[in-house]
């Protein structure tokens, strides 16, 4: 299974803080011609390298028309009589609150968007795998973006991750959903737990396509 979308997006801020620290570090005394005066300076290439990864990224994670990307393009020219480093000083601002409402949640439009892409895409291989006859493979799929949309309940509620069963236990309990709710979930992950364990003789191909529904309803409801 391919990583989250959110995870990826998460490393590749903790990648481009690094990089912007490592390009900050490297400043150093620069005489200009023009000016006729020493400037701290940075190596504007590698300046121009980051700011395109990290719009990139800020496009992506936030969204075209967000107040992160609108700033971001707004203050990353150097200008006439500005210097590399006084431009980098200003993006990484803009980048670290970005980064900051990435990751504490605040951007929840963007995510859910992002997130819902990535489970009709694994549950239509779910699916594809059920009509080939392969109905494990297609229970431990659905199961795996079930336990995945837990985990993306649990940060909304702040609850801390643990075993499936676990994590729907405490969100029941925390009122994300009803008993009964909770009750069909712990269903669903008996079907899983036959499937990964090699146990396909107690759940039929009619289970898996009804965990196959019934998963992507618990999404589309939930999340």
């Amino acid at each position: 299974m391919e990583r989250n979308v959110a995870d990826i997006y998460k490393q590749r801020f903790s990648e481009l803080h690094q990089q912007m620290e490592s390009i900050l570090s490297s400043k150093k005394p620069t005489y200009s011609e023009y000016f006729e005066k020493t400037f701290i300076e940075i190596e504007p290439n590698a300046l121009l390298e980051w700011k395109v990864k990290a719009r990139s990224l800020l496009t992506k994670a936030c969204g075209q028309d967000s107040e992160h990307v609108k700033e971001f393009l707004k203050n990353e020219n150097v200008g006439m009589y500005g210097t590399n480093l006084a431009t980098l000083e200003r993006i990484k601002a803009i980048f670290l609150a970005a980064r900051e409402d990435y990751e504490g949640g605040y951007l929840k439009s963007t995510r859910s968007l992002v997130q819902a892409e990535v489970f009709d895409s694994e549950l239509e291989q779910a699916r594809a795998l059920l009509r080939a006859g392969y109905k494990s493979p297609a229970a431990i799929v659905a199961g795996v973006v079930l336990e995945t949309s837990l985990r993306e309940l649990s940060d909304r509620a702040g609850i801390a991750h643990a075993k499936l069963d676990k994590m729907n236990a405490d969100l029941a309990k925390a009122g994300a959903y009803n008993v009964l709710l909770q009750k069909r979930i712990t269903a669903l992950a008996g079907i899983r737990n036959s499937a990964a364990h090699g146990k396909p003789e107690e759940f039929s191909e009619k289970d898996a396509e009804d965990m196959i529904r019934d998963v992507e309803r618990f999404i589309s409801e939930n999340l």
